[in-house]
């Protein structure tokens, strides 16, 4: 198995070298880089396959939320999960981050072993092998104009292309496939986030959200992903 690679963004030097010394300890390769400028660079580098990017929201020049902005409108790089790092600790900040297409969100100070957790949870979430289609044996669900190609990786709306987050599509994708099937918010940050995931519910909320936004006409009067008051969701 390869060594995976970790962009590690933060302009203060002695976090860098703290996130360098435990991540190489647990196994992982590191790439540094102290502003967003810097960060763009790396990714913009084909000599390096970023498994996890580790961004900080606090950054001169091009911040962290910009950062993620260009990595999620990147063809070649938009499904790298990214961890936001940040002294802000607000919901309005979180949800924020969320709703712009991070993976997961850890406040400072955090703890080693916590942030272990929650890149082992984005990779063992975000595993996916690039194998050539094959028509005939492409997974396909198919619900009035929805159209989900899971050998594709692909999401159509009445034969429109739909961008989707990686988390957007996975939770997508596990509701249309068990359609009518209740899932409890705890349900699906334990199927789609990892069951060591440490979050809150709102991320469900806010990643169901999006998914709305770009899959329904009205997205206040949702067709697809219907809410169950007081448990969860369902697709319909």
């Amino acid at each position: 198995m390869s060594t995976k690679t970790i962009l590690a963004v933060d302009d203060e030097p002695h976090i860098l070298e703290l996130l360098q010394y435990n991540l190489e300890g647990a196994g992982y390769a590191v790439v540094k880089a102290e502003t967003g400028e810097e960060a763009v660079e790396h990714l913009e580098n084909k000599n390096y396959d970023f498994s996890v990017v580790l961004l900080d929201w606090m950054l001169p020049g091009i911040d962290g939320i910009e950062v993620l902005k260009r990595i999620r409108m990147n063809e070649r790089y938009k499904n790298i999960p990214v961890i936001m790092l940040t002294a802000k600790s607000d919901e309005i900040s979180k949800v924020v981050g969320l709703e712009i297409g991070a993976d997961d969100y850890l406040s400072k100070p955090f703890g080693v072993h916590e942030l272990l957790a929650r890149i082992k949870a984005v990779l063992r979430r975000s595993g996916v092998t690039e194998q050539p289609p094959v028509k005939d044996q492409e997974e396909i669900i198919a619900i009035d104009g929805l159209v989900i190609n899971k050998t594709r990786r692909t999401v159509e709306i009445d034969g429109k292309n739909v961008e989707l987050a990686l988390k957007e599509y996975e939770l997508l994708y596990l509701l249309a496939k068990n359609r009518g099937i209740v899932f409890t918010r705890e349900n699906l940050l334990e199927k789609i986030w990892g069951y060591d995931y440490l979050g809150e519910t709102r991320t469900v909320d806010v990643h169901v959200r999006n998914i709305r936004k770009k899959i329904e006409k009205d997205d206040t009067a949702p067709l697809y992903i219907k809410t169950v008051r007081g448990i969860g969701y369902k697709f319909d």
